[in-house]
């Protein structure tokens, strides 16, 4: 008894159990391998979509057609984000004040207002980890649509943090530090 090999066009002896166990593996492993690519897929997509869904409807951001990409990202994404990480930008700027001896403490209401841009704006390891918070909280197409114009839409997104800490001073007073 015979079957043909449509791979190689030939007869083959259907007694020839080694080639054909032959074949049966190689099919599996491409089906393994598929379905790992599939999954990793499926995990990226996954991500993505459960980042979005984790975050915060603002129901005062306005979305419309006529805004430019870099206020619609904002009001998508970055404000959002914002508002979901609020609590941890809050322990890392009093984590700042102390790893900075308590100085904030000391000053007036204006002096704290202007330490908090300076911090955001001048200390560079600081912003960067700041950025990071947010960017780490992207889905894979939004830290696409972000490289396309990071500059701008990084000066939005520390623009936006330091208004959401100086709205929050009174999270930093020497009573709040001690919790």
């Amino acid at each position: 008894m015979y079957v043909i090999d449509e791979h190689l066009d030939q007869k083959r002896p259907l007694d020839n159990v080694y080639y054909f166990v032959d074949k049966i593996s190689s099919c599996e492993r491409h089906a393994q391998a598929f379905s790992l690519i599939l999954n990793k897929l499926h995990k990226m997509n996954s991500r993505s979509s459960d980042l979005i869904r984790i975050r915060p409807d603002i129901k005062s951001s306005q979305i419309n057609d006529l805004m430019s990409d870099e206020e619609r990202f904002q009001n998508e994404t970055l404000r959002p984000i914002l508002k979901m990480q609020n609590d941890l930008f809050v322990l890392v700027f009093k984590n700042y004040i102390r790893k900075h001896k308590n100085v904030f403490l000391d000053l007036s209401f204006d002096q704290k207002s202007t330490y908090i841009e300076n911090a955001i704006q001048k200390d560079i390891k600081f912003r960067n980890s700041l950025k990071g918070i947010v960017i780490g909280m992207f889905s894979l197409e939004e830290y696409q649509r972000y490289i396309l114009n990071s500059s701008a839409l990084n000066k939005r997104m520390m623009n936006m943090l330091i208004e959401r800490l100086k709205d929050q001073m009174q999270l930093f007073s020497e009573e709040s530090m001690a919790s």
